[in-house]
C-alpha cells in the first residue's frame, strides 16, 4: 500500500506541476500561456504580410501543442480578439454579445508589426525541441513590455488560480518609464466593454474591483444600456434583468437589445414608474453591477508567484533594460564581424593577395598562403584571420574582384563604425534609450487602440433591502399548518422581501426566527406573525395567559422580545405549562371562569391587561388568583365576531 500511495504521490505532483506551468497560469516574462506562445510562434514562422487562414494557423501550430486543434483555436480566437499581436478578418466573434466565432476554416488572421517589435528576438529567445523533437520552440520570449498586464488573463490550475485584469497599454507604457525614472506611478484596470470602476478596493492587482453598466437616463420613461461590465454580455445581462422583473424586483414594461458595433439595450418602463425608481434596482439585483475579484498568479522562475501589479512593472523595466543590453551587445558584435569582414575583404583585394594562390596545389597551401599574406597588416586587422574568413574570401568570385569598388567599401566601414560608436553610447545609457524606444512604440500604436475606455469613479454600493420592493405574499394555512411564500391556500398574513426575517408564535407558545420561508410546518394555531425587524419588534408588546397543569392556577405576563437568535426555539411560558391565550394588544379585557366549589358563590373574574405590569422576557407570570380556572374568554377586537 505505501508503493502504491507513493506511486500516486509522485503522479499527481507532476500532474499538478504540468497543468501549473505548462497550461493554467502566464509567465511573467511573457505574459503568455504555452498555447498562446505557440500560437504566435508559429505565427512568426509563417509570417508573410498575408493573411492566414485560421485552420492553416491551427494545423501549423499543432506540431508544437500536443492538445488537439480544439484548445488552439479557441486560444487564438481570443488572442485575437485582445487586438494586440493578431490582425483578424472575418468573424470572429462579438464580445458584446456573446455571439461564437466562425469555423476556423472561414476567417484569417496575421501578425501585426508591433508583435516583432514587442516579442521577436530570436538571437537572445532560449529554444527547446518540441515534444515529438521535430522542431524548436522558445521557452518564452523576451517581451519589452509586461503583456501581462496589458492583456490579462484567468486560469484554473492545481490548487490555485489567477485572475488578472486587463490595463490601458499607454497607460502601461507610462507607468514603466516612470519606474524607469525612479518616479511614483499607479495603475488601474481598462476593459474593452469600457463601463464605470470602483477601484478603491484593487489593491494593486490582488482586491476587488466593483463595475458598473454605463446607463442613459436623460429620458424618465426610458433606460438605454450603453456600456457593460467586463465579463458579462448583452444576453447574460438581459437574462438577469428578466430574472429580477420574474421575482419582483424590478418593474419594467419592455426590454429590447439592439446591440451592434456597440451596446445598446433599451429598457421602457411602466405607467406610474420612473427612471429614478428603477436604476438602483437594476444595480441591485441584475449584471448591471459586478464585483470583480483578482489574483495576480504568474509562473516566474519556474514558480508559481502572487505579485503586485507594481512589482510586474519594476520586474519588466528591469527586463526591458536587459533585453535592450542583450540586443545591442549581438548587434555590436555582428558590426564587429562586419567591419573585420569589410577589412579583410580591402585588404585582400587592393593588395592582390589573391594573387598568391594562383602556384599553390592544396588547399592547405591556398589557406597558408592567404594568411601569410595578411601578416604584413596585423594592425589594421580587428582579430586574427580564421579558417572561416579564408573560406568567406576565396569565394568571392572574379568579377567582382575585377569591379571591386574601394569607396563603397570605405563608406560602408565608416558607416558601421558610427553605428558601433552609437551602441557604446546607448550601452552606457540603457535607461533613456529604453525610455526612448517606449516612447517609439507608443508613437506606432493606433489612437484607437490606447484610449481608455473604462471610466475610474467613485460608487455607493447601494443596499439591496433598501430598493427591494415587499411584495411577496407570506401566507399560513390552519388545515395543513404550513407557513411559507410557496404555500398557496389559506390566509396572506403579510409581505416579505427575501431579504426579511420572520418572527412567528405557535399555538404552544414557542416563537421562533428565520428567514422568510419557502414553507415550513408551524402546527394547527398560529398566535402571531409580523416581521422581525427591531423598530417592528420593540413596539410589539406581548400578553400571555397560561395555565399551570398541576394546580389549574391561570397566570398573566406582559413582555416584549427584544433579543433573539436565528432559527432557535422560545418559550414565553415556563416550560410545561398550557398556553391559553397570546395577544398583543396593549389593553383589553378578559373573563375568567373558575371550577365550581362547594359554598363558592362568585364563579368569574373580569380582569383588564393593562393593570398588569410589563416585566422581562425571562420572568415568571403574575397569579390572577388562587383558585382552580376552567376557561377563559377573551374581548374580541373591535371588527371581530
Amino acid at each position: 500500500m505505501a508503493f502504491v500511495k507513493n506511486i500516486f504521490d509522485e503522479n499527481f505532483i507532476q500532474y499538478a506541476s504540468y497543468v501549473i506551468r505548462d497550461r493554467a497560469i502566464p509567465d511573467l516574462v511573457d505574459g503568455l500561456k504555452p498555447v498562446q506562445r505557440r500560437i504566435v510562434h508559429t505565427l512568426f514562422e509563417v509570417d508573410d504580410g498575408r493573411y492566414h487562414k485560421v485552420a492553416n494557423v491551427v494545423g501549423q501550430c499543432m506540431k508544437y501543442h500536443p492538445h488537439g486543434d480544439a484548445s488552439i483555436y479557441t486560444a487564438l480566437v481570443n488572442l485575437a480578439n485582445k487586438e494586440l499581436f493578431i490582425d483578424k478578418q472575418g468573424n470572429f466573434g462579438n464580445m458584446y454579445t456573446g455571439d461564437s466565432a466562425s469555423a476556423p476554416r472561414y476567417i484569417e488572421c496575421r501578425l501585426r508589426p508591433i508583435a516583432r517589435d514587442i516579442l521577436y528576438s530570436p538571437k537572445i529567445t532560449q529554444f527547446v525541441p518540441s515534444y515529438d523533437g521535430r522542431s524548436q520552440e522558445p521557452v518564452v520570449f523576451r517581451a519589452k513590455l509586461p503583456l501581462v498586464l496589458i492583456m490579462g488573463t484567468e486560469g484554473i490550475a492545481v490548487g490555485m488560480s489567477t485572475k488578472i485584469l486587463s490595463h490601458n497599454i499607454r497607460e502601461v507604457i507610462d507607468a514603466e518609464k516612470k519606474c524607469l525614472l525612479g518616479k511614483k506611478f499607479r495603475l488601474y484596470p481598462d476593459f474593452p466593454t469600457g463601463a464605470l470602476m470602483d477601484v478603491s478596493d484593487y489593491r494593486d492587482g490582488n482586491g476587488k474591483i466593483v463595475m458598473r453598466a454605463k446607463m442613459d437616463t436623460t429620458d424618465e420613461k426610458k433606460i438605454s444600456i450603453t456600456e457593460i461590465p467586463c465579463g458579462c454580455t448583452t444576453e447574460s445581462v438581459m437574462n438577469s434583468i428578466e430574472n429580477a422583473v420574474k421575482s419582483g424586483k424590478v418593474k419594467i414594461a419592455s426590454i429590447h437589445d439592439y446591440t451592434a458595433e456597440s451596446v445598446n439595450i433599451e429598457i421602457k418602463l411602466p405607467r406610474g414608474v420612473y427612471t429614478k425608481d428603477v436604476v438602483d434596482a437594476l444595480y441591485a439585483f441584475t449584471e448591471c453591477e459586478q464585483s470583480i475579484s483578482c489574483n495576480l498568479l504568474v509562473i516566474r522562475d519556474n514558480m508559481p508567484v502572487v505579485m503586485s501589479v507594481s512589482e510586474v512593472i519594476e520586474y519588466h523595466a528591469k527586463q526591458l533594460t536587459g533585453i535592450l543590453h542583450d540586443e545591442l551587445k549581438v548587434e555590436r558584435a555582428e558590426m564587429i564581424d562586419r567591419l573585420h569582414a569589410r577589412t579583410l575583404e580591402r585588404i585582400f583585394v587592393e593588395e592582390r593577395i589573391y594573387k598568391r594562390i594562383e602556384t599553390m596545389k592544396t588547399a592547405e597551401t591556398v589557406e597558408k598562403a592567404v594568411i601569410d599574406g595578411f601578416k604584413p597588416f596585423k594592425a589594421e586587422l580587428i582579430r586574427e584571420v580564421t579558417h572561416d574568413d579564408v573560406d568567406r574570401l576565396l569565394k568571392i568570385p572574379i568579377r567582382r574582384i575585377s569591379l571591386y569598388d574601394i569607396n563603397k567599401n570605405r563608406e560602408e566601414v565608416k558607416t558601421i563604425k558610427e553605428r558601433i560608436k552609437e551602441i557604446d553610447r546607448l550601452l552606457k545609457n540603457l535607461t533613456e534609450y529604453a525610455v526612448s524606444y517606449l516612447d517609439g512604440i507608443l508613437a506606432k500604436l493606433d489612437e484607437k487602440a490606447v484610449k481608455r475606455r473604462t471610466e475610474v469613479t467613485s460608487i455607493d454600493m447601494v443596499d439591496v433591502k433598501s430598493v427591494v420592493q415587499r411584495n411577496i405574499p407570506l401566507r399560513y394555512d390552519a388545515k395543513t399548518g404550513y407557513l411559507g411564500t410557496d404555500v398557496s391556500g389559506g390566509e396572506e398574513k403579510l409581505l416579505v422581501t427575501p431579504y426579511d426575517r420572520v418572527l412567528f408564535v405557535r399555538g404552544s407558545g414557542i416563537y421562533t426566527v428565520m428567514e422568510v420561508p419557502q414553507k415550513t410546518f408551524v402546527g394547527p394555531k398560529m398566535w402571531f406573525c409580523s416581521l422581525a425587524d427591531k423598530e417592528t419588534l420593540g413596539a410589539v408588546l406581548f400578553t400571555v395567559l397560561y395555565r399551570d397543569p398541576k394546580t389549574k392556577y391561570l397566570f398573566i405576563k406582559r413582555c416584549r422580545i427584544s433579543a433573539y437568535i436565528m432559527n432557535r426555539d422560545y418559550f414565553f411560558a415556563p416550560d410545561g405549562t398550557e398556553v391559553i391565550h397570546i395577544d398583543t394588544r396593549k389593553n383589553f379585557s378578559f373573563t375568567v371562569h373558575f371550577t365550581a366549589k362547594p359554598r363558592v358563590k362568585i364563579l368569574e373574574k373580569r380582569c383588564k391587561a393593562s393593570d398588569y405590569a410589563e416585566k422581562g422576557l425571562k420572568a415568571l407570570g403574575v397569579r390572577i388568583e388562587a383558585r382552580e380556572v376552567d376557561s377563559v374568554d377573551v374581548e374580541a377586537a373591535k371588527g371581530e365576531p
